[in-house]
C-alpha cells in the first residue's frame, strides 16, 4: 500500500480552512486566514501587522452552559453554570450587575468548609480551593474583596511575636514548628504552644 500525500490525507479539513479563509475582514476588507495562538485556533485578517483583527474560533468567555435552579445567595436571580477562559463555574445569571461565582467544586449551600476565620479581614472563613493545574490552595471565601491565600494547610494558632491569627505548619530538620502565616513576620515557634 502506498503511503498517502498530504493533500490527500486530511481533505476534510483543507476545506474547512480554506472555507474560513474566504470570509472578508470586517475591518478593512482583507481576507481572515485560520492560525493558531496560545488562546486555541482564531481567524487573523491577512493584512496583519496594518489590520490587527481577530476572531476567536473557541468560545471561552463565560457563556452559560446549563441553568441550575438555585437562588443566588447574594441577589436572588438563578445561578448558572459557566465556561470561562480557566475552566467550568457557577456564576449568577444578573451579571454584569452582580458579580457571585463560586467553583463547581464548592457546595451548593455556601457553607464554609472550615471555621477557620480569615486573619486578614475578620469577615470571611479560609476554604480549600484548587488552581486551574489542580493544586490545592487555602483563601478567604470572602474573594475578591479579600485576596488572602495560602499555598500550606492553616493551623489555629497566633503568632508570638506579632500577634496574626494564622500560623501554618513547617517541617524542619529540627522537627514540626509552626511558622508566622503573615509574610512579613515569618516567624517560626515551637509547634508544642
Amino acid at each position: 500500500m502506498s503511503i498517502m500525500s498530504r493533500k490527500t490525507e486530511s481533505p476534510l479539513f483543507s476545506a474547512h480552512g480554506q472555507a474560513l479563509q474566504h470570509e472578508p475582514c470586517p475591518q478593512c476588507g482583507g481576507q481572515l486566514q485560520l492560525r493558531q495562538g496560545k488562546h486555541g485556533l482564531f481567524l487573523g485578517c491577512n493584512h496583519y501587522p496594518n489590520c490587527d483583527y481577530i476572531k476567536p474560533l473557541q468560545q471561552n468567555d463565560g457563556h452559560i452552559v446549563k441553568e441550575l435552579g438555585v437562588p443566588c445567595p447574594e441577589c436572588g436571580h438563578e445561578l448558572v453554570l459557566r465556561q470561562g477562559r480557566y475552566g467550568m463555574f457557577i456564576g449568577c445569571s444578573h451579571y454584569p450587575h452582580c458579580h457571585h461565582i463560586q467553583d463547581t467544586d464548592s457546595p451548593a449551600d455556601n457553607v464554609p468548609q472550615s471555621k477557620q476565620l480569615c486573619p486578614e479581614c475578620l469577615k470571611g472563613h479560609l476554604v480549600e480551593r484548587k488552581t486551574r493545574h489542580g493544586k490545592t490552595f487555602n483563601a478567604c471565601d470572602n474573594y475578591p474583596k479579600c485576596k488572602f491565600a495560602l499555598n500550606q494547610q492553616p493551623v489555629a494558632g497566633k503568632c508570638e511575636k506579632c500577634g496574626f491569627g494564622l500560623l501554618i505548619e513547617k517541617k524542619l530538620a529540627s522537627g514540626i514548628k509552626l511558622q508566622c502565616a503573615d509574610r512579613k513576620c515569618g516567624h517560626i515557634q515551637s509547634a508544642t504552644e
